[in-house]
């Protein structure tokens, strides 16, 4: 059983729409970029565990729900994901963030790794590693093992990207089947190592870099 969900939110779509055109400035893709990572924040912590709670209110005792179990980490991909990390610390404004650099061959478009740092109670925090695009898959597969290497739980791993291409997530699904993975779209397929339809390079629409 596939562990691949496309979030099919009605804002979520309108907003990829947006960014998906060629004409949409820079200022307006990190914009809606940012958006489009809040509205899907919102739609893969829906499975966070509560725990019953009871506060007081200016007429009395209300019983209520709280968050419980493991806090949240959150791990960009670097560059790109720093685009998608302040629409999630907006719902989950406690959580702490760590960092994986990796960049791409532009010939073998293999991945390769220049920076990690992660929070040091990696293992007992709930992951949401994030960016924009999960192409080929090898980053995203690099990501998750550099985690898991560093202590991360892998049932406590989650990927959530804005665009997929079918053949990224059958690579990520065959490393590791029991991941959870989002995105706003699965997308055809890939050509020369890009999405197609796609939105082109996420980084440098986001940096206005090329």
């Amino acid at each position: 059983m596939s562990n691949f969900r496309v979030m099919n939110h009605p804002l979520i779509q309108h907003k990829l729409t947006i960014i998906r055109n060629k004409d949409c400035g820079t200022k307006e893709f990190r914009e809606v970029v940012n958006e489009i990572s809040r509205l899907l924040a919102f739609e893969v912590s829906h499975e966070m565990p509560l725990k019953n709670v009871q506060v007081k209110t200016p007429m009395g005792i209300a019983k209520s729900k709280a968050l419980a179990g493991k806090k949240v980490a959150i791990v960009p991909i670097l560059r790109a994901g720093l685009g998608m990390l302040d629409g999630v610390l907006d719902l989950i404004p406690a959580a702490k963030v760590g960092f994986i650099g990796m960049y791409r061959d532009e010939k073998t478009f293999k991945p390769h790794e220049y920076f990690c740092k992660l929070p040091s109670d990696i293992a007992d925090r709930q992951i949401f590693v994030i960016d924009p695009m999960l192409a080929t898959g090898g980053t995203a597969i690099m990501t998750i093992n550099a985690l898991v290497q560093h202590g991360a739980n892998p049932s406590n791993i989650k990927f959530v990207c804005i665009v997929a291409a079918p053949e990224g997530v059958k690579a990520l699904e065959n490393a590791h089947p029991k991941l959870n993975i989002y995105a706003a779209a699965l997308d055809d397929h890939l050509e020369n190592g890009y999405i197609v339809p796609g939105l082109g390079d996420a980084g440098d629409r986001l940096y206005g870099t090329k």
